[in-house]
């Protein structure tokens, strides 16, 4: 996966994730971000207000 489509796997589980945000980041960091997020369960996907 390369960064784009790591940043918009990333976006598509934590919406409030701005691109222009994740992009300051290597894609090592992102691959990583992105396999902590996918071992989260749905309840602590749950952003509250």
């Amino acid at each position: 996966m390369d960064k784009t489509e790591l940043i918009e796997s990333i976006r598509e589980i934590n919406k409030t994730a701005k691109p222009e945000f994740l992009a300051r980041f290597s894609e090592k960091e992102l691959h990583a971000y992105l396999e902590h997020l996918a071992e989260l369960s749905p309840e602590e996907l749950v952003v509250t207000s």
